[in-house]
């Protein structure tokens, strides 16, 4: 339903057309991911347990067909049971159907290619482990991030060296981590699978459904219009982990950093603002693309990590990866004491 050849090449030239390039920073990307280890090790107290991806610099259209293909191998048994149950009608929807979203795949990861600075890239349902997790750098665009903020070159590399570092210790530490994501993510593959193999009769909406759907658009929480009650209960645990895991990277980079990065405040304030500084269509793309989530992401896992480091210790903090049960729901985002009562570490805020 997906010509994946042609997603890339729509991406490809997506990536390319956002504007002459800045020239990349200048910097030993090796040494940087080794020193951020060491202090990512040191503070989280999370030990990997196997050897962490080398990094990779590399450019726009790299970052978008690596990501094309990682969508492929996430998306294509889900597309191919759709496929299977559309009988008579398979071909002409399959066409239909397929031209649109190859468009949407190729502009999607496309214009994300213009954003993104780095990332740690894995592959959640690789449970063969033929594709290693890769760290990835944008160089073009770490390159416009430094002039756009005007901050020291170093010392921004250092700070973004960091954030991607700890999510590839997070998973090369914790064991479970990744099949826990996969597993939710499949709960919701599977769902999909499921809603798509049902028939559906055409009819006209009822009053209610329409204002449902009207309100979430409303809120830019357009993923409601296309889930169910009981598709959003994994979807708020899947929204929770990875709240957690980019917030605890956005608290282990401010953590750690102070006496590397002389600026650290002020580069910290710049990045808060280059995340909502998006306006016009570019702000309309973020809540169609899901961005506005990926940014509330980082803000309640940050927050629920700041406050737990601070009420009870970086050692409560590391509690957070020792099993699945102990991750926090949304609520507990939102009231990090209640996290410490569920977990029984509530007593270690008196201290």
């Amino acid at each position: 339903m997906i010509d994946w050849v042609l997603a890339e090449r729509i991406a490809r030239y997506v990536a390319s057309a956002g504007g002459s390039p800045a020239s990349p920073p200048e910097t030993d990307l090796s040494r940087l991911a080794a020193e951020a280890e060491r202090r990512v090790v040191a503070y989280t107290g999370l030990a990997p347990q196997r050897p962490l991806p080398p990094p990779e610099g590399v450019d726009r259209r790299e970052w978008a067909r690596t990501n094309v293909e990682a969508m492929r191998r996430l998306m294509e048994p889900v597309l191919e049971s759709a496929g299977d149950g559309l009988t008579a009608l398979r071909p002409a929807v399959q066409l239909a159907v397929g031209v649109v979203v190859t468009i949407e795949v190729g502009v999607l990861l496309g214009y994300l290619s213009q954003r993104v600075l780095g990332q740690y890239e894995l592959v959640l349902l690789d449970e063969t482990h033929e594709h290693p997790p890769r760290l990835l750098f944008v160089m073009p665009n770490l390159g416009a991030a430094v002039r756009s903020l005007q901050s020291p070159g170093d010392e921004f590399m250092t700070w973004v060296a960091l954030h991607e570092v700890t999510h590839a210790v997070q998973f090369a530490a914790v064991p479970w981590l990744q099949s826990h994501l996969g597993g939710l993510v499949r709960e919701l593959l599977r769902s999909a699978e499921l809603r798509i193999e049902t028939p559906r009769r055409l009819r006209v909406p009822a009053a209610a459904e329409i204002k449902r759907v009207a309100a979430a658009v409303r809120q830019g929480d357009l993923i409601a219009v296309f889930t169910n009650a009981s598709e959003r209960d994994t979807l708020d645990r899947v929204q929770a982990t990875m709240a957690v895991i980019e917030g605890h990277a956005e608290h282990v980079m401010d953590a750690v950093a102070p006496d590397l990065l002389p600026s650290l405040p002020r580069l910290r304030s710049a990045l808060d603002r280059r995340r909502r500084s998006q306006t016009g269509l570019s702000r309309l793309l973020a809540k169609l693309l899901g961005l506005d989530l990926k940014l509330r992401q980082y803000e309640q896992g940050k927050f629920f990590c700041d406050a737990i480091v601070r009420d009870a210790g970086p050692d409560a903090l590391h509690h957070v990866f020792s099993k699945p049960e102990a991750l926090p729901t949304l609520a507990e985002l939102r009231r990090p004491a209640d996290w410490l009562v569920r977990v029984g570490l509530a007593t270690q805020l008196a201290r």
